[in-house]
């Protein structure tokens, strides 16, 4: 069968096919003329589901099921395409709705489209030569780069796409937290909260029982280690990056630097060079697998060269592959504190006082003051509760905050200073705040 064969066949089986589409999304994508919508985010995070409730959402608002073109380039039906010849797809579209060519609007679905280097021309072509409405996915934080921007001449807006937010997985269980929470309500949500912590955000995990999910979860870590990173960046050493991930997994919410890092992989026998430990980590932050918190500093040189702090996509992936020896409770509540700023908030840091003390996350964008957040999983120490709160009144007289969040477990409080105030916040308050 020829590849203009099999695009047919693909787009009619595509129309056919009667889909899950799931729990809707908070995340809301618009279309803007002349323009390509992009979701990207972590394999399995719900990307393709996604484009399938907008599709949805097409078809009950009347369109045809023939004015909509979807393909997944993870099929492997499509390994034959290239960047050189994705116009096929626009040929077997046709060819199958000739009397649609410029004479209706077509909904175009191209699902992990990252999978055909030099994609951008080709969709840069279709939305200045037809008439389309385009929406694409992919597994990369370079979809957002300013080198996709320039190849498509701005026709892209781009939006990310995580696993579930906790506000989602209450949806998933047919909870509104915005309603007036009474004793019951309360007991219902934070019910739910234990649930998301043991479940995470992947929505395919939502409910299972504790094996299956974490078999589930480990396969995903494995997929996006070999599929994700190994195949398409072509590593020749694969085994120093496994044994990086697995590193950055048992240390979620930690302190690395590059020159540690590199001294580890030396250390199990690795040919490792610092150039090429920097690229698996960048890689690997593409890839939407582990961030970078960086700490805050006017001086970017100073903030580059002081240790970095690191967090993974989903607290429960990390309890599924983590060796458990060094990933506590306190970890992994700070990582589920940090996705969920990451969700509303592009530029994260941890800060430190003049005097050595840490303040977990400090946050800002251009249109909201700067926001600290600091994480301890119980108070109950007294010298637990004294040292996090200390550091953030010095934090916030050094900043001229008047306000910080303490997120805890299950505790809250209000602790003033003057007119410094803090609130101690239970996490699943947190979450939906």
């Amino acid at each position: 069968m020829s590849l203009v064969e099999t695009l047919k066949a693909l787009i009619l089986e595509a129309q056919e096919a009667v889909r899950d589409t799931g729990v809707p999304r908070r995340l809301q994508v618009e279309a803007v003329p002349g323009k390509a919508a992009v979701v990207i985010g972590v394999r399995r995070a719900g990307k393709s589901t996604y484009l399938w409730q907008i599709v949805e959402k097409l078809l009950k608002a009347g369109v045809a099921r023939e004015n909509v073109l979807y393909l997944n380039f993870f099929d492997d039906r499509l390994h034959g395409l290239r960047h050189d010849n994705l116009e096929l797809i626009a040929e077997a579209y046709f060819g199958l709705f000739p009397d649609k060519h410029g004479s209706e609007k077509v909904y175009v679905f191209l699902d992990e489209i990252q999978m055909v280097p030099g994609w951008e021309a080709f969709v840069d072509r279709l939305l200045r030569t037809e008439t389309c409405e385009v929406y694409l996915t992919g597994s990369s934080a370079r979809m957002l780069s300013r080198e996709v921007a320039g190849q498509m001449r701005g026709r892209a807006l781009s939006w990310e796409r995580f696993p579930f937010s906790f506000r989602e997985h209450l949806d998933s269980r047919g909870i509104d937290p915005d309603r007036p929470l009474s004793t019951h309500r309360r007991l219902t949500v934070a019910k739910a909260f234990q649930e998301y912590w043991e479940d995470g955000g992947f929505p395919e995990v939502v409910g299972l029982v504790p094996d299956l999910r974490i078999k589930i979860l480990q396969e995903y870590f494995h997929a996006i280690l070999f599929r994700d990173l190994i195949e398409r960046h072509d590593i020749s050493h694969p085994r120093a990056l496994v044994d990086l991930a697995y590193w950055l997994v048992d240390n979620v919410a930690s302190l690395y630097s590059l020159n540690g890092l590199t001294g580890y992989l030396k250390s199990l026998g690795h040919k490792a060079h610092k150039a090429s430990v920097a690229d698996y980590l960048a890689w690997i932050e593409d890839a939407y697998f582990f961030f970078t918190v960086r700490l805050f500093d006017a001086s970017l040189s100073r903030s580059n060269s002081n240790p970095k702090k690191v967090y993974a996509i989903d607290h429960a992936l990390v309890s599924a592959v983590s060796s458990g020896i060094l990933v506590n409770s306190g970890h992994l509540l700070e990582n589920l504190v940090f996705t969920q700023l990451r969700r509303q908030y592009q530029a994260i840091y941890y800060y430190r006082t003049h005097t050595g003390k840490e303040v977990d996350f400090i946050v800002s964008d251009r249109n909201r003051p700067r926001r600290l957040v600091q994480v301890c999983y119980t108070l109950a120490d007294p010298r637990t509760r004294q040292r996090e709160i200390a550091a953030l009144l010095e934090a916030m007289a050094e900043l001229g905050l008047r306000e910080s969040s303490l997120v805890t477990w299950g505790e809250a409080d209000e602790v003033r200073d003057g007119e410094r105030a803090i609130d101690v916040i239970p996490a699943w308050k947190f979450l939906i705040a």
